[in-house]
């Protein structure tokens, strides 16, 4: 058995191998004072410091979709509604592009900071930039290819009346998908600079550029699905130029964007992306969940006195509401991101374990917050939307109340995977994200409808869709609790030099 202090790094918090402070600077020493801290300041206010502008940020962005949808439904009824839920699952697979990029290289950045190699995240940075483009080129391709993009709204269940609104949506906002990528992933990496109020102010310039153009181009111009796209496009380039601004021009940056380093390094890459999947799988679990609801929302809405597209109209609305409440737990599982990989990085293994309990103790006072909200003015909140049917707003305020029963525990699912994500165990953190996305809550939206209705026949298929969401939440959260007992013992036997760190580093294969 090694010695208790065979992996331990001899070092104080803020050296490298040399005896010099992490990604030391001798010409501008105010650039390591953000880093250091994030191994010495007091951890709860620390998270407290960078969860308030991050989940400031996340209900500001998510303030804007829905404010969005309402001038929508206000302009265009059920119709813009649907039109808006058939793009829905289009539009989580660019955010899921997005998140593989950005959210990966900015876990390698967090890690080679605590590793005191400042360069090697700079490369990082640089080319999570480089992979935006590539993505960015790539995605415009299948926008403008017919095939492609009639494939995905025939996947999506676009009805004959909706696909040509949705379609519309989809080609507009692809080609500000660049805007996307950098505006959204890459300021993921303005925190772990320490500056998490200047992310903050990046997302807020973008998420009021975009409801102020989406109130010109939908209400005052009448543009409709159309303007409600070029809206959010106009939101993504002030975001993503302010976010420019920040890594160009500001000075006494920890982290700046140079040209030589983003010439693409094809290790680089691979880490980012690896480093990323658990982010996209995320997303790109919302993506299938959605196409495989939308498909059974067709199907079973036409059995039902509700009809199709008054179905997607209805549970698009449930679906951004629940979307906007699991915000400020993802804005505290962003947070806290940086300060596990720092500390994880420089092996202070105590101050690990504390930020994340720290954060899944925040993340269920939100969500005990939120639900409370949601089980107190149900009524008000769909009624914004513009529904004008009774049937439809009750169905709505149902299907709502029921998918967010377990809101105030599905922060520890949340960040208990997004723990595995900043430590370098992509691997865990994807399985974790799958249980909730995937492996429970699709076979269960398939079976449900049909078994349910035999058993309790107050419910019909349709509503029987709306309780998939909180059984694999109970048991995603269940699994999750395994996985954080077993890593808790790990993390233990780390600290006791019992075993090595396996994260990723500069010389991993």
């Amino acid at each position: 058995m090694a010695s208790p202090t065979a992996n331990k790094l001899p070092l104080r918090i803020g050296e490298d191998s040399t005896g010099a402070p992490v990604g030391h600077d001798p010409k501008n020493p105010k650039r390591d004072e953000k880093l250091t801290r994030m191994g010495t300041a007091s951890i709860p206010r620390l998270i407290t410091e960078f969860a308030i502008p991050s989940i400031a940020g996340m209900l500001v962005n998510g303030a804007y979709n829905i404010i969005a949808s309402i001038f929508l439904g206000q302009a265009m009824g059920e119709i813009g509604l649907s039109a808006m839920t058939v793009a829905n699952p289009i539009m989580i697979v660019f955010i899921a592009i997005a998140m593989l990029v950005g959210v990966g290289g900015n876990a390698l950045a967090a890690l080679r900071l605590g590793e005191g190699k400042r360069v090697d995240a700079e490369i990082s940075l640089g080319n999570t930039v480089t992979l935006s483009v590539f993505a960015s080129i790539a995605i415009i391709v299948c926008a403008t290819m017919p095939f492609i993009l009639d494939n995905l709204l025939t996947l999506s269940s676009a009805t004959d009346e909706v696909r040509p609104y949705a379609a519309s949506f989809i080609r507009i906002i692809s080609f500000g998908f660049i805007l996307q990528c950098i505006g959204l992933g890459v300021n993921n990496f303005i925190r772990t600079a320490g500056a998490p109020n200047r992310a903050l102010v990046t997302m807020v310039l973008g998420a009021l550029t975009c409801i102020i153009c989406s109130y010109l181009f939908v209400i005052q111009f009448n543009w409709g699905v159309s303007g409600s796209a070029w809206a959010i496009v106009c939101g993504q380039a002030v975001s993503c130029a302010a976010v420019l601004w920040y890594f160009i021009f500001t000075k006494n940056v920890p982290l700046r964007l140079h040209l030589r380093y983003m010439r693409p390094q094809a290790k680089i890459m691979k880490m980012i992306l690896s480093l990323g999947l658990a982010s996209f799988f995320v997303q790109a679990g919302l993506a299938v969940v959605s196409f495989v609801l939308n498909y059974f929302l067709v199907v079973y809405g036409a059995q039902s006195p509700l009809g199709a597209d008054e179905a997607l109209a209805s549970f698009g609305v449930v679906q951004r509401i629940a979307m906007f409440c699991l915000l400020p737990v993802l804005g505290v599982a962003v947070a806290i991101q940086p300060l596990i990989g720092f500390n994880y990085g420089a092996r202070l293994i105590e101050r690990v374990r504390k930020t994340f309990w720290y954060g899944v103790a925040g993340s269920i006072v939100l969500g005990i917050f939120m639900w409370g909200l949601v089980h107190l003015f149900p009524s008000m909140i769909v009624g914004a939307f513009g529904i004008e049917h009774e049937e439809v707003a009750n169905f709505t305020v149902f299907a709502l109340k029921v998918q967010l029963f377990l809101m105030p525990l599905i922060g520890f699912q949340v960040i208990g995977s997004n723990y595995f994500q900043a430590t370098g165990q992509p691997l865990k953190s994807i399985l974790l994200t799958l249980t909730r996305q995937i492996i429970f809550l699709v076979p269960l939206l398939m079976i449900l409808p049909e078994v349910l209705p035999r058993v309790l026949p107050q419910f019909n298929s349709l509503e029987a869709l709306c309780f998939g969401a909180p059984i694999a939440d109970f048991l995603s959260i269940f699994t999750t609790g395994v996985f954080v007992l077993l890593e808790m013992k790990r993390l233990g036997k780390l600290e006791r030099g019992e075993v090595k760190a396996k994260y990723l580093s500069a010389d991993a294969g």
